[in-house]
């Protein structure tokens, strides 16, 4: 088959493109380039199953150019990561909301099934231990900028629902929670990698607020496959799946177990959140996914520790 995968030298996007390569399919790859960076995609541009188009997915005509003999589409493209939102609030805005329009009229277009990436962000200040699709989001205030990625991605999928339900496309949601691994960045707020790489400096690790965040991270080689499932599941089309771990951390922990795995001599630096990011910001105390669908639906079941992840990252980070 060949696959238009939208954010495609992202951090996820890279990593599905070599999943597919690998198994003979082709990819088309769409990336502005923006957060994600060809040297993500090293290892395959020399691959004959393979082309790269640099291009917004806000642009229709780049998206009606990467189209052509393509039987399915991921999009992953969106502008990602705590800062990049806060830096970028209105251009963020714009990108995650026209940007899947654009994808699910071309789909439509050509009657091929789509992924749409959405985020466990869209439950927002919900801390109910184990977090199912039908659970309720709960969101501050529309004039706080840190909640715009949540509204943009809960448009994105009343978009796709409605696509799915008045038109028939072909359309299956996911909910990402905490997907990590190698050639992640902590560029744009990403925790993991950022750690890694100010433990292997010897530098303090920031913890944001007071550390007692609960988390769950995935491994992004747990992700992919089930992606690629979902979306060739013909049952699957018209549903949402939350995909994450269990293996449940405050971020405190993290910071220790990281600190551990490097074996450096960094301390631990408690940062308030309106100093690292301004006045009124505020985030969830718990966000852990209940996955008994994806479970259910196509087996879903993470291999990879939050230790062995740790480890991944740290040797991604000393190459």
């Amino acid at each position: 088959m060949r696959y238009l995968i939208t954010g495609g030298a992202g951090f996820i996007g890279s990593h599905l493109t070599e999943h597919l390569l690998e198994r003979d399919h082709e990819v088309v790859a769409l990336d502005n380039l923006s957060t994600g960076s060809l040297d993500n995609l090293a290892g395959v541009a020399g691959h004959t199953g393979f082309r790269f188009v640099r291009g917004s997915v806000t642009d229709p005509e780049a998206v009606e150019a990467c189209m052509a003999g393509v039987d399915a589409v991921f999009h992953l493209a969106a502008a990602v990561g705590v800062f990049t939102i806060l830096d970028k609030t209105l251009e963020s805005l714009r990108t995650n909301l026209h940007g899947t329009e654009v994808l699910l009229e071309a789909a439509l277009r050509h009657d091929v099934p789509i992924l749409v990436a959405s985020t466990s962000e869209i439950y927002g200040k919900n801390t109910a231990n184990g977090l199912t699709e039908d659970s309720d989001r709960i969101i501050g205030s529309p004039l706080k900028t840190r909640w715009s990625y949540a509204e943009a991605k809960a448009l994105d999928e009343t978009l796709a629902h409605l696509y799915a339900v008045e038109h028939g496309l072909r359309a299956v949601i996911v909910r990402p929670f905490n997907t990590v691994g190698p050639r992640q960045t902590g560029r744009y707020g990403m925790v993991i990698p950022r750690f890694v790489t100010q433990a292997l400096a010897g530098e303090p690790l920031t913890v944001f607020g007071d550390g007692q965040q609960t988390r769950c991270f995935c491994h992004v080689h747990d992700v992919v496959p089930a992606l690629v499932r979902l979306l060739s599941d013909e049952s699957a089309h018209g549903k949402v799946f939350n995909l994450g771990s269990d293996e449940q951390t405050t971020i405190s922990q993290l910071a220790e177990r990281v600190i551990a795995a490097t074996g450096s001599t960094s301390t631990i630096a408690k940062v308030p959140y309106e100093e690292a990011y301004g006045e009124g910001y505020e985030d969830m105390q718990r966000r852990i996914p209940d996955c008994s669908r994806a479970r259910e639906q196509i087996g879903f079941a993470p291999v990879h520790t939050l230790d062995g992840i740790i480890e991944a990252v740290v040797a991604d980070r000393r190459r």
